[in-house]
């Protein structure tokens, strides 16, 4: 999402432009929404994505990097699909014993084929840490010459794949 809009309109955004917040806002809503139709309950997809983008056009002004804004409103999304759906359901969907009762109920066939379609629902940038870190076995610090990120940026690539993957798997 960064990638679509310029640092120059986050900057502009940040400053209070309300042409720079509105191209900010157009450009997110797409990828929100795709992270929403992944993570929230069908009926909970529009509403997640309103708040979603409530959020960022009221915090958009105390954000103090163009870089964080990716994992920033993910975060955001994930936490706005959890809460509509406890609101819903009265349960929360994303507990441990869940996530623990759902892998042990699959079938090591079908949990592997699961993981593969996980592993490609990701992003690309997503995508290539998981798979040098996790398959080819590079260190976080190989990783992130390999990615050329900090060691910071890396491990929260990394963690962010692997939570999308973690999220794939259980919902």
């Amino acid at each position: 999402m960064a990638s679509a809009v310029s640092a120059d309109v986050f900057e502009a955004a940040r400053a209070g432009d309300v042409q720079a917040i509105e191209r900010l806002l157009s450009v997110s809503q797409p990828e929100l929404r795709r992270y929403a139709q992944r993570s929230c309950l069908v009926s909970d997809v529009d509403d997640a994505v309103q708040e979603g983008l409530l959020i960022l056009s009221r915090h958009v002004g105390t954000m103090r990097s163009f870089r964080a804004l990716s994992t920033w409103l993910f975060r955001v999304m994930r936490r706005e699909c959890r809460r509509l759906a406890r609101r819903t359901l009265g349960i929360d969907l994303w507990d441990e014993a869940r996530t623990d009762a759902v892998m042990a109920a699959t079938s090591p066939p079908a949990l592997r084929l699961e993981i593969a379609a996980a592993v490609q629902s990701l992003p690309e940038h997503y995508r290539e840490a998981l798979l040098l870190r996790d398959f080819e076995e590079l260190t976080i610090g190989e990783l992130s010459e390999r990615l050329g990120l900090t060691v910071a940026n890396t491990k929260s690539r990394l963690h962010r794949a692997r939570e999308l993957v973690r999220d794939y798997l259980v919902s």
